[in-house]
């Protein structure tokens, strides 16, 4: 079942919107086929690796991660077991559902997983102090890298994984990010550049737009006739006026126009306010904060601003090493438990 999820893996970045799968037919301890699910070739992982075993698949045994549909969940078990074929259930369960959590919370609420990614120091800060020059005045418009490379190279590996990264205008206008995914690895859809920017001051010079290929979405209050609407359409973004909450772009409503859009995996990489508004929304499933053995000793650039924000306990925490950086893993919600 391992070498199955190993396989299942593979399908990063080529299953969605459909979920990663593998499957390995073993007889006679050994394996005489296998295979994983890519949505451009169609087949599920078991249609692969029944061809890949041919006639060498009778009498095996077949290990398989499965779909977390609940629309299906256990009709098949039962149609198995009505052809007097021996079925186990429950081999590596946490880690086959961990693996397809997006897919599970997209097929259940139609909307995707959202995970809140942030890099910071010791002391819950953004970014480092920008070194002054004589004269007071900053010595770079750019900030200072917090984190390591390790922690970096995870970071283009979540963007590998995720469908669309979901970022504010805030964190534009700042670091001027060109928000892709550099891990080299296949995927059949670029990653979805998805900015909220209510009053459109994005610019057309900014690195996200000047590299926008049908891959940039930007969220607005202003209409969609406005000269900075049609400038930014003519560069190549997609405009959408989005609805307003409380003087701010909904982000319900965001995700559900995500998710309409089969968008299954959105991975967060803001600042304070967007950080902030989106726990308190509830629309936050998982939180991945990586941490640099610095300490910033100021206050500016906090986590999140959210001054009237509850929120339980993290459950399923992980801590992983990346580098001299260590990163927190932890559930908001469970969309196995909470749907």
């Amino acid at each position: 079942m391992q070498h199955a999820l190993a396989l299942a893996r593979k399908g990063m970045g080529l299953a969605s919107p459909n979920p990663m799968v593998g499957c390995v037919i073993v007889r006679e301890g050994q394996i005489v086929g296998e295979g994983f699910h890519q949505y451009d070739w169609r087949d599920h992982a078991e249609i692969v690796a029944l061809k890949s075993a041919g006639d060498k698949a009778r009498g095996a045994t077949l290990y398989v991660t499965l779909d977390p549909n609940p629309l299906n969940s256990g009709q098949g078990f039962e149609r198995l077991r009505a052809a007097n074929i021996e079925v186990f259930t429950g081999v590596c369960e946490e880690e086959a559902r961990r693996l397809n959590e997006p897919f599970a919370c997209w097929i259940r609420t139609k909307k995707p997983f959202v995970t809140l990614k942030s890099a910071m120091t010791l002391d819950g800060q953004l970014a480092l102090p920008r070194p002054e020059k004589k004269s007071g005045k900053s010595s770079s418009k750019r900030r200072i890298w917090i984190t390591s490379e390790e922690s970096r190279a995870e970071v283009h590996r979540m963007r590998h994984a995720a469908d669309a990264l979901l970022t504010g205008i805030g964190t534009i206008l700042a670091d001027d990010p060109l928000l892709t995914d550099r891990s080299g690895l296949p995927r059949r859809k670029r990653l979805l550049r998805v900015v909220l920017d209510s009053k459109l001051r994005l610019s057309l010079n900014s690195r996200i737009v000047k590299t926008s290929d049908d891959d940039m979405l930007v969220f607005t209050a202003l209409p969609l006739i406005s000269p900075k609407a049609r400038k930014l359409q003519n560069a190549g973004a997609e405009v959408i006026r989005a609805k307003n909450k409380n003087g701010r772009i909904d982000l319900a409503a965001v995700v559900a126009e995500l998710g309409r859009r089969e968008i299954l995996n959105v991975l967060l990489e803001a600042g304070p306010t967007l950080n902030g508004a989106a726990l308190a929304a509830d629309i936050v499933h998982k939180l991945f904060l990586f941490y640099a053995p610095q300490i910033a000793g100021d206050n500016q650039v906090p986590f999140a601003l959210a001054p009237k924000l509850l929120l339980p306990p993290l459950q399923h925490q992980n801590v992983k090493q990346f580098g001299p950086d260590f990163a927190l893993e932890g559930y908001l919600q469970d969309v196995y438990r909470n749907h």
